[in-house]
């Protein structure tokens, strides 16, 4: 069961968006409707019964790719006397929607109903559903009982075809049927929706009739239970954590498609906004979910060095061995109207593919990959240096070449107001930010490893250590702010620091780049007033100049960034201070049905009982199902060690025994257990 609000289902980057009627009017506010490949193939999906409209009593989430609504006709009433009742079941998957409609008549005596769906489409993109101008031509036909809706632009064509298995009268907006239904018995009909590009070998749908148990769903459904069984299992004595982590697993499961050229399958980012291929969001979802389900990871590192950088573009703003951040696959990306097919504009992607890569090796073993990859992983390192250091000062930086199109801030705080003095300000030109150079340390060390290990350069070895001991002593210099205690958000282009507090600093101590008298410092932000709500850690310090507990990164707490913060904590031995975040957050994945949201709001946990949503965070979001993930590693300190998983537990108050069981890894299958104190 669910609240009564918007609701969806999803397959991958197939997703549907409804009222909690299960109906579809276009909104300006919120991507409501049908969505494939981030083109809206339905904008409007309205059922009608006598030409009225329905009320929602009870909504079912059957599976992430499957809900059922119960509905009865009119109006609300504090009490429902309804004679009759509408069911409407719908999945979706292998590019298909099925709609099952059971209208069922409770009365002693037979009735006449009209039922109308109206159906509608404007092909949008998902970016611009704001404001949505389409450049092609639009146009309907009613052929053999099917509505087929199209949209031409310059040789590219998408048509969608709607049927019905029971017959009615079909227009150009809509089907009609006239039924009558005996008393005490049903009337049943499955809408069916297919969409495909012209001249993709698209078949003649027309013979077939709909039915509701599809192929597709049964599938599905397989492969969802397969996913689930690979992973390790939970069992604790928190009800809580036992719902987050298999909500989590599930999230991870309905964000896959097969993407890449290798037909494997990828991770969209989050529903609804970002649907798509996001570098940054792929990696650190990988490395919050290698100790439990390893397999997702070579398909990520695959589509990213298929799509590496191999030459300077303004436009893409790729550059030789560069990793992209975005690939989208809707027409405005296709057209260059958006910089996103693919775009390059992020500077972490590259160091922390390396991280990636090696996190990878160390946890599985997969010595193949590795030297498979090899190649890519010098190009990557080399990128951090010949191109990453734009002003030649031993620093990752980034700047923006396409100036229209291009994100400015190109990192994960990656708003217009993302990076900012402690005063408010905005900095200009190319900026440095901290955790930047926490990758890149991260990654020459892990690189040296792999180069010594596996790649049989212990010269090259012995250079990268020497690279990531020298910047790391030059970072604890350069970046510290000596009058607060804590490691300054970047460096601007005049060499003055972007002196903002932020939960930045976790990702350096997750990184390991910072020094061990810092760390104590480091962590007393972290978990102090100012960062600290009682929920999680906020982006921006309360009592900073753009602080607002409901800005998208100059306040909200984004559960991603907390799951490095806290394996941080624990790897410089803050293990109650690592166990605090990550049983605030457990706290707080049971005010969202389980699911951690992309972020949300930092209002103090003293000024409201459960955390407050953010309108505008994904939910699912990949990256924040893996931060569950990461905060069960981090409970029970699950560390590899060459053939061996260390278990070091500290376990929040409240989550009373733990046990993991079926740990995947170089090892084979072990088991971890702890209790909380």
């Amino acid at each position: 069961m669910r609240s009564l609000s918007y609701t969806n289902i999803l397959d991958g980057d197939m997703f549907m968006i409804s009222d909690a009627r299960g109906d579809i009017m276009p909104s300006s506010e919120l991507p409501t409707g049908l969505f494939a490949t981030e083109m809206r193939l339905i904008s409007t999906w309205n059922l009608t019964v006598n030409g009225e409209q329905l009320t929602a009593l009870s909504i079912d989430d059957l599976q992430y790719f499957e809900s059922r609504y119960f509905l009865v006709p009119g109006e609300p009433t504090h009490y429902v006397d309804a004679n009759l009742s509408i069911i409407r079941q719908r999945s979706i998957g292998g590019r298909l929607l099925l709609e099952q409609l059971t209208v069922l008549n409770h009365q002693t005596v037979p009735v006449d109903l009209q039922i109308r769906l109206d159906i509608g489409t404007d092909f949008a993109d998902l970016t611009e559903i704001a404001d949505v101008q389409k450049k092609g031509k639009l146009s309907i036909a009613v052929e053999g009982g099917t509505l087929r809706l199209l949209y031409h632009r310059d040789n590219q064509v998408r048509e969608v075809v709607v049927s019905s298995s029971a017959a009615g009268e079909v227009d150009d907006h809509g089907m009609s049927f006239n039924v009558r239904i005996a008393p005490h018995d049903a009337w049943r009909t499955t809408f069916q929706v297919l969409s495909w590009a012209r001249g993709a070998g698209a078949p003649d749908f027309r013979e077939v009739v709909p039915t509701y148990d599809s192929p597709a769903k049964v599938e599905m459904g397989e492969r969802l239970d397969e996913f689930l069984a690979i992973a390790p299992t939970l069992t604790c004595e928190s009800a809580a954590l036992d719902q987050a982590y298999r909500r989590s697993l599930i999230d991870l499961a309905a964000l896959r498609y097969p993407g890449n050229a290798r037909g494997e399958y990828l991770l969209a980012a989050g529903l609804p906004w970002l649907m798509a291929q996001f570098g940054r969001d792929s990696i650190i979802t990988c490395l919050q979910a290698v100790p439990f389900v390893p397999h997702i990871v070579p398909a990520v590192l695959h589509f990213l060095v298929d799509g590496q950088g191999g030459r300077l573009d303004d436009f893409s703003e790729s550059e030789p061995g560069k990793i992209l951040q975005t690939f989208r696959y809707g027409e405005r990306s296709g057209y260059e109207e958006i910089a996103a097919c693919p775009y390059y504009g992020g500077a972490d992607t590259t160091p922390l593919f390396v991280v990636l890569l090696e996190v990878y090796f160390r946890w599985t073993g997969d010595i193949t990959i590795v030297r498979e990859l090899e190649f890519h992983a010098r190009l990557a390192l080399d990128w951090i240096d010949e191109y990453g250091d734009i002003m030649d000062n031993g620093y990752l930086w980034f700047a923006r070449r396409n100036n229209r199109l291009g994100v400015e801030n190109q990192c994960w705080r990656d708003s217009a107001d993302g990076i900012s003095y402690r005063d408010g300000r905005l900095p200009v030109g190319p900026r440095a930010t901290c955790e930047l150079q926490g990758y890149v340390y991260d990654a020459k060390r892990r690189g040296a490893r792999l180069a010594r290990e596996v790649w049989g350069d212990p010269a090259y070895a012995d250079r990268l250590e020497r690279e990531a001991a020298d910047l790391k002593r030059r970072f604890n210099r350069d970046f510290w702010l000596a009058d607060g205690n804590y490691f300054a958000l970047g460096m601007d282009a005049d060499g003055n620091l972007i002196d903002a507090c932020t939960s930045n600093m976790g990702h350096l101590l997750w990184s390991g780049i910072v020094e061990r008298d810092k760390a104590r410092h480091v962590a007393k932000h972290l978990l102090g007033r100012r960062l600290f709500s009682g929920w999680g850690i906020r982006t921006l310090a309360e009592g900073e100049g753009r602080y607002s507990p409901v800005g998208y990164h100059t306040g909200t707490i984004w559960p991603f960034d907390n799951s490095l913060a806290a394996l941080g904590l624990r790897r410089y031995g803050f293990d109650e201070e690592a166990a605090t975040i990550a049983g605030a957050m457990i706290e707080a994945a049971q005010f969202f049905d389980g699911r951690l949201p992309g972020a949300f709001a930092g209002y103090d946990r003293a000024l409201t009982k459960y955390p407050v949503q953010f309108p505008a965070a994904c939910s699912p979001h990949s990256w924040s199902a893996g931060a569950v993930l990461m905060f069960v590693r981090t409970m029970l300190g699950l560390e590899p060690r060459g053939e061996h998983l260390i278990v070091r537990p500290h376990l929040p108050k409240g989550i009373g025994r733990l046990e993991l069981l079926d740990i995947p890894g170089r090892w084979g299958l072990v088991d971890a257990f702890g209790r909380g104190h």
